[in-house]
């Protein structure tokens, strides 16, 4: 392979302004687009030997045959016309978000002569004012039937309001007080109108104003022996107040802001985002990411602002809060502000309760990138082609229908352990997994060796599994000769097994390694790695197993743990299982059990300053 593309522009000809740039292929096909605060810094960088590069980013390389510039004045030019044409060409190496599912809004027709209230998942209508989105469908038309008591704005679809206009006759909404029923005439269309913007300044603020307004006017009604309309306006505030109720509480003050979060990995990145309004959770959204080029969370976020308010009738809060900023907030910061139309306040969250909520927000992003990546393992035809693409890749002679991956834990060279866990037909096999423990070892392709040599002796002799067989003639579980071990860890750690299988003398079984650095495959004696597509089934289902297995591995090494430190301070004269337990508890892990004082420990209920102080001396003996 050459090592410089042979259509490679001269480093002079690459002027130093800042600029963006488009990579196109042979046919045309703008492959991506970027900007740059200096043009020739950053093309330069796409042109350094090809073997150094990214493999991402070479593939994109190699695929390209022109790339174009057009210089800009400014970084804030350069954003502005990176987001155009990210829009019209869709390119396929740029980030492209996915919704991750889709989301109801309320809407409101506040541009039609009689506005009309209703849920929807469509964002594309013209002239709509939309709220949310929501996480729930039942619980928002929950919230807007409760609405409806207050705010009796049309609910109707366009053909049922016609058909009650021309009958003269209104339908059950406006005779249960749901509906002003403006197509009867019982309030004109600028009365209408006038609900119709109240209840959007209410789902738009969130807050108490309209409630202690309704209050003000009871007491006032009340004052004045007006005694059905004080009821009407008491229970129209409590229905407010109960809307106010179903939302989320999360800052005391008045707070407007867009709290996003990102969990990423090699392959996908997810995207959760809490919209707070009024101080309160007013709707989430989230979005998956397959990554074709390298990013980092701050080029995610970046690509994410650029979707969502670039929408139509997009709602800027005041404060978009991030959990990196990008490399040209500044730029990023201008453009929401014009878009907005006064000052947005682009920032990451240091303390207090917005930090608080955006690492919750982290915590949904992760559950949201498990979900993303558990559904396209668990799905049939996904499985089918990954295993299939499995077999192709490593050149095996059938589909590797049952998969054993095995991984290493420890904790600074202590309680060493590893695991086997066991996927068939690409779900998993969890009372085929088994557990190691490592009593003596030098390093992990020693642990590697050893962990295989114990597993490979069953297929050796059947008879020495525990597991007994289920009915006569039924093979064990541990007997079953597996389609692929995989092996966590890069080239030493392969070749380890490798060497295991040989010293075995288990022939015909295919083995490989999966390195956490670049997801790259590595066959043993092989030189250079297998390398999968990065949004490919196999590299996602291969991924999984691995993950799983080091999940195992390290659920079972925090065990050991703690196993080893109550065993220990059973020892100790005074301390019975329950105080054990106890202590335990208080501190979460073995670590900041021992490097707690002793008027920490004496802290904990049931234990004194003298038994905490044993305790203490006892721990710091070891």
């Amino acid at each position: 392979m050459a090592q410089e593309v042979s259509w490679r522009p001269k480093t002079g000809e690459i002027p130093t302004s800042p600029g963006v740039y488009r990579w196109l292929d042979a046919s045309g096909r703008v492959l991506y687009v970027g900007k740059a605060k200096n043009l020739r810094s950053r093309l330069s960088s796409y042109f350094a030997p090809l073997d150094s590069l990214h493999r991402r980013t070479r593939k994109m390389v190699e695929t390209a045959r022109d790339l174009q510039w057009t210089i800009v004045k400014s970084e804030f030019e350069a954003l502005q016309l990176e987001f155009m044409w990210i829009k019209e060409f869709d390119p396929p190496f740029n980030v492209r978000l996915k919704d991750d599912k889709s989301y109801p809004y309320l809407a409101i027709s506040l541009t039609d002569e009689v506005p009309r209230v209703f849920i929807t998942r469509n964002r594309e209508l013209r002239g709509i004012k939309y709220f949310g989105p929501y996480t729930n469908a039942w619980a928002l038309r929950e919230t807007l039937d409760t609405l409806l008591k207050v705010y009796p704005v049309r609910s109707c679809s366009q053909g049922v309001y016609q058909r009650a206009k021309s009958s003269n006759r209104a339908c059950l909404l406006g005779d249960i007080g749901k509906c002003a029923a403006p197509c009867v005439a019982r309030v004109t269309p600028a009365e209408h109108q006038g609900l119709a913007k109240d209840l959007s300044e209410f789902m738009a603020r969130g807050d108490s104003a309209h409630i202690e307004a309704l209050r003000a006017r009871m007491f006032d009604a009340s004052a004045t022996e007006q005694y059905e309309l004080a009821a009407q306006l008491r229970d129209s505030a409590d229905a407010l107040e109960t809307v106010l109720e179903k939302s989320s509480i999360v800052f005391t003050d008045q707070t407007d802001a867009d709290v996003f979060a990102v969990a990423d990995d090699e392959l996908a990145a997810a995207v959760a985002m809490f919209k707070v309004r009024g101080g309160r959770i007013r709707g989430v959204r989230g979005w998956t990411v397959d990554k074709e080029l390298e990013r980092d969370a701050s080029e995610v976020v970046e690509y994410v602002l650029q979707k969502l308010y670039s929408e139509r009738d997009a709602d800027i809060p005041r404060e978009v809060l991030v959990p990196d900023l990008p490399e040209d907030s500044q730029s990023l910061t201008r453009w929401l502000s014009e878009l907005r139309g006064s000052k947005v306040d682009l920032r990451v969250p240091s303390r207090g309760d917005k930090r608080a909520l955006a690492e919750t927000a982290g915590t949904n992003a992760k559950h949201a990138l498990m979900l993303y990546k558990t559904r396209r393992t668990a799905d049939f035809t996904a499985r089918a082609e990954a295993l299939s693409g499995i077999q192709r890749a490593l050149q095996l002679e059938n589909a590797p229908l049952r998969i054993e991956c095995f991984d290493v834990s420890h904790l600074q060279g202590t309680n060493v352990v590893a695991s086997m866990v066991v996927f068939e037909d690409g779900l998993p096999k969890k009372d085929h997994y088994r557990r190691f423990a490592i009593a003596e070892t030098t390093d992990d392709t020693d642990s590697i060796y050893q962990v295989l040599m114990r597993r490979l002796k069953y297929l050796v002799d059947p008879s020495q599994d525990e597991a007994k067989p289920e009915a006569e003639g039924t093979p064990s579980r541990f007997a079953y000769r597996p389609g692929l071990l995989l092996i966590d860890g890069g080239q030493p750690q392969v070749n380890a097994a490798a060497r295991a299988l040989k010293d075995s003398g288990i022939t015909g079984l295919a083995v490989v390694g999966i390195a956490k650095r670049l997801e790259e495959l590595w066959l043993p004696g092989e030189p250079y790695p297998v390398i999968l597509p990065r949004t490919s089934d196999e590299l996602f289902l291969l991924q999984r197993i691995r993950d799983e297995a080091h999940r195992f591995a390290i659920t079972f090494q925090k065990q050991k743990r703690k196993a080893s430190i109550a065993s220990e301070l059973e020892e100790i004269e005074g301390l019975g299982e329950k105080r054990v337990k106890a202590l335990l508890k208080h501190f979460g892990s073995a670590k900041r059990l021992r490097a707690a004082t002793a008027a920490e420990i004496s802290d904990v209920a049931g234990i004194g300053p003298i038994l905490a102080q044993q305790i203490s001396e006892s721990l710091s003996e070891d």
